[in-house]
Order: structure tokens, then C-alpha cells, then sequence
């Protein structure tokens, strides 16, 4: 498998949870974040983009969005200027269930569809496609960022809409994520279970 790098934006304002700090939530004994950073463990570098935290995982690269809290879009943007691999996964920060296996699944996806596909994108059991917990090849989506201008507020379908993508079934329900505190809850007794 091609080697890759992830980038984790981490530094949103978290508006559905009054504005906690949604990376350091728990669930189980566990961070979000650190739970997300331990499916990333076979990256070549990892870089999450919001403030920098404890966390139980070393060698992660820390950068800020401009402005901090700029929006996903800012984030990516950060983030890639520390990556260096042709493929590069984003992924939320809230993925209380995404596992080492899928993150691999993703980027050989990528790596099996050939160059004319720019992302391999996961698709939850609702149809909805998650381009935070997808694999992209580095050189379109630096393009597609250069296109869009000023990355601060923008929505990150802008920047990813127009990539040529593979969808991939999330089969192990692993793109759950945690943006209500009901989410949350759910997501405590799913792994309490």
C-alpha cells in the first residue's frame, strides 16, 4: 500500500455541544481524539489541526487553522502544509469507532482505483457519504484548495465536491460520529455493549 499521511481537524467550535471541547469528550476511558489517533497509527505522519492537547499517542504534528476555528476547509489547508505523501486521509475528530482496519481499507481503495479517481470516500448506513473519514490523493486536493480562494468559512464540500470519488461501504458502522450530546450517549452505551 502506498504510504500516507492523515490530517485531523480538531479544532471546531462544537456549536450542537455548547461548545465543549468535542476532541476531549470521552467515551469509555478514552478520548474522541485519541481514539481517532489510534486508527492512525500506520500513517506516515499525522497531523492534527486545532489546539494542541495531552494526548496518549506521540509523534503527532500540532498546527492551528488561520483563523483559529476557520472551518474544516482552513483546517485541511493547515494540515497540508505539514504532509508530504501522495495520499492523505481526513479524518473528524469524532470518530469514536474508527479503527486502524478501515483507515487502511480506505487508502488502499484509493490506492486500487487507479489515478483517475482523486478520493475513496466512506458511506455511512444512510446513504451520506463522510469526507472527513475518507482518502484523497494530495496533489487534486491541493488544487481544488488553490481554486477555492481563502479557505476561512468555507464548507468542505466546496472543496472536495468536484473530486472524481470511489465510495466505500462503512460495513463496521464506524463512521458514527458525535456532534449531539445525545450522539454521545449513544455512542458511551454502543461501547459499553
Amino acid at each position: 500500500m502506498t504510504p500516507y499521511d492523515v490530517i485531523v481537524p480538531a479544532g471546531g467550535a462544537a456549536r450542537r455541544l455548547g461548545g465543549a471541547d468535542k476532541p476531549g469528550l470521552t467515551v469509555g476511558e478514552t478520548t474522541l481524539l485519541d481514539r481517532v489517533l489510534a486508527a492512525c497509527t500506520g500513517a506516515r505522519t499525522t497531523v492534527v489541526v486545532g489546539p494542541a492537547r495531552p494526548t496518549g499517542h506521540t509523534g503527532v504534528r500540532w498546527t492551528r487553522e488561520q483563523p483559529p476555528g476557520g472551518g474544516p476547509v482552513a483546517a485541511v489547508a493547515a494540515g497540508l502544509d505539514l504532509v508530504t505523501a501522495d495520499t492523505v486521509l481526513l479524518l473528524a475528530a469524532d470518530l469514536p469507532f474508527l479503527d486502524r482496519r478501515t483507515v487502511e481499507r480506505l487508502a488502499a481503495a484509493l490506492d486500487d482505483a487507479g489515478p483517475a479517481v482523486d478520493a475513496a470516500v466512506l458511506v455511512d448506513a444512510g446513504g451520506r457519504d463522510q469526507p472527513l473519514a475518507a482518502a484523497y490523493r494530495t496533489a487534486p486536493l491541493r488544487a481544488a484548495l488553490a481554486v477555492l480562494g481563502d479557505p476561512a468559512s468555507q464548507p468542505l464540500r466546496r472543496l472536495v465536491g468536484g473530486l472524481a470519488r470511489l465510495l466505500v461501504a462503512d460495513t463496521d458502522n464506524v463512521a458514527y460520529d458525535c456532534d449531539t450530546w445525545e450522539d454521545l450517549e449513544q455512542a458511551r452505551e454502543r461501547d459499553r455493549g
